[in-house]
């Protein structure tokens, strides 16, 4: 097990040689598109599912709750089920689970059978998902490994800017519950594709772990020097970037007074910004470590960036320039999350399922963080500036430091 520093190859020469198969992948981007999907689709169908079950919608997002604090609190224990047992048999389990949880939700004639459904798929996802992205890092040819991590978040982010207007079209069609037969539906044919395509090549990682105990297993991440500071900076930029998040519809609302279906299309520019930053994020990403560059040298840029579009969306004169800093708020938001991924399927092989897993549950406690934060203000531009922008630029500090550590720990290695 690695304990310190960086493990990675040193660069891979720039030939065309060296190849990415995305259609080796194609179950598991699939299934990444499916999750983005799920994620955000209540969203949209909540005022038309309180009304169907004659709940409150306050009551009706508690599905939502039920599927983020179940992801959050099982994704670290089920990481180190993966790294124990192999991706393919967490990967496959938590694809299956996924299927019969949104038929459950589909079938839902309560909000306590839904709100257990969601919980399911909240499980599910938990199982699945650190699988998916320990599976690219270790699969994907290494001089592409950010670029293979990078169009794995733009799929799931294209779930929020394709998958959930296509949900909501359907659900207008034929009901809400239909969304979610479609996502059974979905999930059930990439699950064919995960039988063909996936292979048990990870079986010296599994023993490698499973040396290990639970509880140390499952804290591992914490332990290694590099991904413990990782993590730290992680909640920090998420406190400032999905915390600040949960006011952007306020701030354009108290700014330029817009509608919710105009809200509905800044909506499709967060996802723009966020396939943008995952595509760009894991090509300039290899770019530099083809280049001879060492650690994550843009990790404080992400962090610059994500500063410089909260306070466009903030303080840009007008309109345009404030939807133009959503986009950049955006674009740094999941280059960041690309070079995390990046780095913590690099610096220690055999937690990587596991680190993934932390990278999702520090970004929802430093989302929680951030919310909370920015919601102590009477103002929310104050708030977004002071929380947002002043943490954004706290996590740009960490990542510099962070890219150090990085450097040093590869020099130290080699």
């Amino acid at each position: 097990m690695v304990l310190s520093g960086v493990s990675e190859a040193p660069p891979v020469p720039d030939t065309d040689e060296v190849t990415f198969d995305r259609l080796r992948y194609a179950g598991v981007f699939a299934l990444l598109f499916l999750f983005g999907t799920e994620t955000f689709l209540v969203s949209p169908l909540l005022p038309t599912i309180a009304d169907d079950l004659r709940v409150s919608r306050a009551a009706a997002a508690s599905s939502v709750t039920a599927y983020v604090l179940v992801y959050a609190v099982c994704a670290p224990f089920l990481g180190v089920l993966s790294d124990r047992i192999g991706r393919r048999q967490t990967l496959l389990a938590g694809a299956a689970l996924f299927v019969l949880a949104n038929a459950g939700a589909a079938l839902s004639t309560g909000l306590t059978e839904l709100v257990a459904a969601r919980a399911v798929s909240g499980l599910a996802a938990a199982t699945a998902g650190p699988a998916i992205w320990a599976h690219i890092a270790e699969t994907a040819p290494e001089r592409m490994r950010g670029r293979a991590l990078g169009l794995g978040m733009a799929l799931f982010s294209c779930g929020q800017v394709i998958g959930v207007p296509l949900g909501g079209l359907l659900a207008g069609l034929s009901g809400w519950r239909s969304a979610f037969l479609a996502l059974a539906i979905g999930t059930a044919a990439a699950l064919v594709l995960l039988v063909r395509q996936l292979r048990t090549s990870d079986t010296q990682v599994a023993q490698a772990v499973a040396r290990a105990g639970a509880l140390r297993a499952v804290l591992g991440a914490w332990r290694h020097p590099l991904l413990r500071r990782a993590l730290l900076v992680n909640t920090v930029f998420n406190a400032a970037n999905l915390g600040g998040y949960t006011f952007l519809g306020a701030l354009l609302v108290q700014r330029f007074q817009l509608t919710v279906s105009e809200l509905g299309l800044v909506g499709i520019l967060v996802g723009a910004g966020s396939v943008a930053g995952s595509l760009v994020g894991g090509r300039l990403n290899d770019r530099a470590r083809s280049a001879g560059w060492t650690g994550m040298p843009l990790l404080p840029a992400w962090g610059l960036l994500l500063a410089a579009g909260i306070a466009l969306a903030v303080e840009g004169p007008g309109l345009v320039l404030a939807l133009a800093g959503v986009v950049v708020w955006f674009v740094a938001s999941s280059g960041f999350v690309t070079d995390q991924q990046t780095l913590a399927g690099t610096v220690a092989p055999d937690l990587r399922a596991t680190s993934n897993a932390w990278l999702t549950s520090t970004m929802y406690a430093g989302t929680g963080f951030g919310a909370w934060s920015v919601g102590a203000f009477a103002n929310v531009s104050t708030g977004l500036l002071a929380v947002g922008a002043g943490l954004a630029l706290l996590a740009a500090l960490g990542g510099a430091l962070l890219s150090v550590g990085a450097r040093r720990g590869q020099a130290t290695a080699s």
